[in-house]
């Protein structure tokens, strides 16, 4: 890690920059929305923008305001209540930002996103192609998950990952996740008195995750790890990420000015194309393959497309152009991508060559079952099996 401390810091020259602010930070722990802090907010942001920097802001926030508002003590855990706090709270956090940016007069404007949005292709590139345009034209979008809509469960993970897969969407340079603690520590700093801030680190390093752990504060639901993790996802696009405590004094300011507050995360791994960051993103997958030894080196080490001859098992149940996790047979996820045939298909076909797929299923769409330009591979897969034939060009 002691290698990176010389590199220059990385906000001081991002042009584009996504700040996620924790619910904390806005709602005064949760008794409501706190609009001095979001007047702060807006003054270090608006200053930013000055400078000609385009900013995103991921603010959570809106279910702790609707809590405050509807006069409930505890977060609920039932869907429907957490809806109904997220709707009503909504209402005051952006009317919240709208007034205290006014008053820098900068405009801004609300985008509400859900995993679908972004795990559907053509409404993730139309996020995209609007996000964009509102940076275009001086606006300075607040985005927040759409709580009141999804049925499966709360949130993306939370607002942590919503800022990573935003950075990774829009290219930012550098994200910035405020939060009430000072940053990463090589352990618990509440419980253990050696525990030592760490400064300068490489993104996706296995051992911050190690490092962090513990939930957050009793208002938001995103602890370190998930800051640690998001991290790591913003570096598919070459994203810098900044963990930092939003109670120290103008820190976006002093961050953009160069000064090196609380946790900085290189990114230092290669940057994913667009394609592969929108695949790699994928949070929920629709199933699992199982591979056998050969399969697994010869996608990961040797680039090759997968084969249903390499596959051992089929888990779940998916149709031809979902995307599909591809496992070993430890239960490591090696890559994703998009499965040409059915779970059905897939099933009948497995551990079969090729040139049987029509004869077993009446027709043969594509000779692999997932296509290597398809397909992203995990930078983590570490195999030492040797290859075999099933995989091919």
């Amino acid at each position: 890690m002691q290698d990176l401390q010389n590199t220059p810091p990385v906000a001081s020259s991002a042009r584009r920059l996504v700040i996620k602010v924790g619910s904390s930070l806005v709602t005064n722990e949760g008794r409501g929305l706190d609009q001095e802090a979001v007047e702060q907010w807006a003054q270090q942001v608006a200053t930013l923008h000055a400078q000609g920097r385009q900013i995103v802001l991921v603010s959570s926030g809106a279910i702790a305001e609707g809590m405050a508002r509807l006069g409930w003590p505890r977060r609920p855990s039932a869907m429907h209540e957490l809806q109904a706090a997220a709707a009503v709270g909504q209402m005051g956090l952006v009317q919240g930002y709208e007034t205290a940016f006014a008053h820098h007069g900068i405009r801004t404007a609300q985008i509400l996103l859900t995993h679908e949005d972004l795990a559907d292709r053509r409404r993730y590139l139309n996020a995209r192609s609007t996000l964009y345009t509102l940076l275009g034209l001086g606006v300075v979008p607040i985005v927040n998950e759409n709580d009141t809509v999804v049925t499966d469960e709360i949130r993306l993970g939370d607002n942590d990952t919503l800022g990573a897969l935003v950075t990774n969407l829009i290219e930012a340079e550098t994200l910035i996740i405020l939060t009430d603690q000072s940053g990463l520590y090589t352990a618990d700093p509440r419980g253990n008195p050696d525990a030592k801030l760490i400064q300068v680190a490489r993104a996706g390093d296995p051992s911050l995750e190690k490092m962090a752990g513990g939930s957050g504060s009793a208002i938001g639901t995103g602890g370190m790890l998930t800051k640690v993790l998001a991290a790591k996802r913003a570096a598919n696009s070459g994203g810098h990420t900044i963990i930092a405590s939003g109670r120290e004094p103008d820190v976006l300011v002093r961050l953009a000015g160069g000064e090196r507050i609380g946790t900085e995360l290189q990114a230092v791994l290669p940057i994913r194309s667009a394609r592969q960051r929108w695949l790699v993103n994928h949070l929920r997958l629709r199933g699992r393959l199982t591979l056998d030894s050969g399969a697994a080196r010869a996608i990961t080490q040797g680039h090759k497309s997968l084969l249903a001859i390499g596959v051992l098992t089929v888990h779940g149940e998916f149709e031809r152009g979902d995307v599909v996790a591809c496992m070993d047979e430890q239960g490591r996820e090696l890559a994703r991508g998009l499965i040409n045939y059915s779970s059905g298909d897939t099933r009948r076909i497995l551990r079969q060559p090729s040139h049987r797929i029509a004869e077993i299923l009446g027709h043969m769409t594509d000779a692999e079952l997932m296509h290597r330009d398809n397909m992203v591979v995990s930078r983590s897969a570490v195999l030492s099996a040797p290859a075999d034939d099933h995989a091919t060009n």
